[in-house]
């Protein structure tokens, strides 16, 4: 996928043109929209931490009330709360965001999601990367923060809540003065947040009769409806959605050459890309129920 130039357009859209020839434009997520699905995430990991905490409080009394409660004992149990800690910290963002909808449950909520800003696949290394900028960005500073309250009465306490503030403002203000409302995460690993595409794959772009009319004349391979991912049946939506007989033609073409599919009679550029629409989404469904589904044509199957 790759950018093009476009005509003014409001500041949160982006325009591409996919290797399919298909216009798409995508809304950058605001700095609202993203500040609000941190506080959620930022909630959900509390809450989180706060069951986690009280299962290792009760289970130190259950402990206790055994008669195993010896320093020891609270020692590992003060370790296992820490190990807890910063796994939830480090990886919830991580791990989310490394599925299939590229987003953690605070940006599923508000509609958004991470993507790659070339156009091609989110690797694990530019999550890996764009959340372990976080830790700069913010914990790290929050920690500082917390500390220099602590020491507010020894009278060290004042420049280092001014470092604090400075450090945690710099970085929370920085998607404020850039086009595209990136953290300094999002430069470095190559990303940005938009607004999440449609979460069903069972869409309806056309009645039952025609879907079934279309199926019944269109027989594909296991690898012809393998060809593709996720990714790309999202564009396929939005090219029947708009119907224009240039788009309908230019993606329906790149489609037959790339699974060499032989045209049948009286065929439609409309109809192939219905048909073939159904065979590549019932085929997608199949694999996640295998817990494997493939997210674009560079996955492999």
């Amino acid at each position: 996928m790759t950018t093009v130039g476009s005509a003014p357009a409001p500041r949160e859209l982006r325009r591409f043109v996919t290797p399919e020839g298909v216009d798409l434009r995508l809304r950058i997520g605001t700095a609202g929209e993203r500040a609000s699905a941190f506080l959620l995430d930022a909630t959900f990991i509390v809450l989180g931490l706060a069951a986690f905490s009280l299962a290792i409080v009760l289970t130190a009394s259950s402990l206790a009330t055994a008669g195993l409660g010896t320093p020891q004992v609270g020692a590992y149990l003060s370790v296992i709360w820490l190990l807890g800690f910063f796994v939830v910290r480090n990886f919830y963002f991580m791990a989310f965001e490394l599925g299939a909808r590229a987003a953690t449950p605070g940006k599923r909520i508000i509609g958004l999601r991470v993507a790659a800003r070339d156009g091609g696949r989110l690797t694990a290394e530019a999550v890996f990367a764009r959340n372990a900028l976080r830790e700069i960005e913010i914990f790290l500073p929050l920690q500082v923060l917390l500390i220099s309250l602590g020491q507010v009465s020894d009278g060290y306490g004042g420049w280092l809540i001014a470092l604090g503030v400075a450090w945690t403002g710099g970085f929370a203000l920085f998607p404020l003065f850039n086009r595209d409302r990136l953290r300094v995460g999002d430069f470095v690993a190559g990303t940005w947040v938009v607004k999440s595409g449609r979460e069903r794959l069972s869409i309806d772009l056309l009645d039952a009769a025609d879907a079934a009319n279309a199926q019944s004349r269109y027989a594909f391979s296991v690898d012809q409806a393998n060809a593709y991912g996720v990714k790309e049946l999202y564009v396929l939506e939005d090219v029947l959605r708009r119907r224009d007989p240039k788009t309908l033609a230019a993606v329906a073409e790149r489609i037959r050459v790339k699974i060499g599919w032989r045209a049948i009679d009286a065929e439609t550029d409309a109809e192939f890309l219905t048909a073939y629409y159904g065979a590549l989404r019932a085929r997608l469904e199949t694999q996640l129920l295998f817990g494997r589904r493939r997210q674009d044509k560079f996955d492999k199957p």
